[in-house]
């Protein structure tokens, strides 16, 4: 067994014990009357925004209304998707961080009826692309199932912190990217399953969604981890991403309804956090494009800056908004 390469730092040390510390907030928090009402919403938050990252276009809303068996008007192969990802989370419980096996089955549920080979490790030749050019190939369709065991056995064995060994697994699960498709997907759903280890509350903390929300940051440090040949960017990134969850669920206020905390987002709420992921466009390009007027828009980035999602760089006239 040839253990992955990462490297420890202070920054690393110190985000495990915050996060350490802040886990039993979220514990109390789940404690509250309201706790088996939170937690379903914060799976919809998990799913949908694990799905969006692979571009899945569905609203939080309706993720919750396909969930909830309601009729939705959308494209049947991203329906699917949300409720292949609900049965797969609802295995939670029952899926072995450590087994190989369970990995193989959840990507089996995940990508029933996407994917012919669903649950089966890819055959053929992979890679990550940015447009037309390909920023990471992945190993040899040959090399996988044994990278994948002595990743596993790893896992079994390390004596790692279960926060350091999440986020090594998530990088070097998608280093490797075992699946011809839904690496992504599984892959946070897995690093979910590790933390679930530490504490079963993992299980309803919506990391996903802070991720959504640094999308290109999230690439970001995939490509800086492989450009360095260890994951110590990614630890990092991943922790940082963990810790600000806690810190935003750990006490949030829940209105009693499935769905809805005061950070959900409309449709065109988050048609506008993707077109600012892709460029720098102004409030009145934004109005343009979404049909709407510039006041609308105004309110709607009003709405994204109260959720923390994206900010205000320069001044009012030659500024531009950034998602964060």
């Amino acid at each position: 067994m040839n253990p992955p390469p990462f490297q420890l730092n202070s920054q690393i040390l110190t985000l495990a014990a915050e996060i350490s510390a802040l886990v039993e907030r979220f514990v109390i928090r789940l404690e509250k009357t309201d706790s088996l009402k939170l937690r379903r919403a914060n799976r919809i938050k998990s799913i949908h925004s694990s799905l969006a990252i692979e571009g899945n276009s569905l609203s939080e809303n309706a993720v919750s209304d396909i969930i909830n068996g309601k009729r939705v008007l959308a494209p049947a192969r991203e329906i699917l998707e949300v409720k292949n990802a609900l049965a797969t989370y609802e295995l939670y419980s029952k899926l072995n961080p450590f087994s190989v096996k369970d990995l193989l089955k959840a990507h089996g549920v995940m990508m029933q009826g996407i994917t012919p080979d669903a649950g089966k490790f890819r055959n053929c030749n992979e890679g990550v692309f940015k447009g037309k050019k390909c920023v990471h190939l992945a190993p040899p369709p040959n090399m996988v199932p044994e990278l994948m065991k002595n990743l596993f056995d790893w896992l079994k064995v390390s004596k790692d912190h279960m926060l350091i060994r999440s986020c090594v697994f998530h990088y070097e699960f998608e280093f490797i990217h075992p699946f011809s498709d839904g690496n992504g997907r599984t892959g946070r759903l897995w690093q979910s399953l590790i933390l679930g280890k530490m504490n079963p509350v993992f299980e309803f903390l919506p990391v996903e969604n802070m991720v959504f929300a640094n999308q290109q940051k999230y690439y970001d440090a995939i490509a800086a981890a492989t450009k360095a040949g260890e994951s110590s960017p990614f630890i990092e990134f991943m922790l940082q991403n963990i810790l600000e969850t806690l810190k935003k669920y750990k006490d949030v206020p829940f209105d009693g309804s499935e769905s809805e905390f005061k950070m959900d987002l409309t449709d065109r709420q988050n048609k506008i956090l993707a077109l600012l992921r892709d460029n720098s466009v102004t409030i009145d390009a934004l109005a343009k494009k979404l049909k709407v007027s510039a006041k609308t828009v105004e309110r709607d980035l009003a709405k994204l800056r109260e959720c923390d999602l994206v900010e205000r760089s320069g001044s009012d006239k030659t500024g531009r908004w950034l998602v964060k």
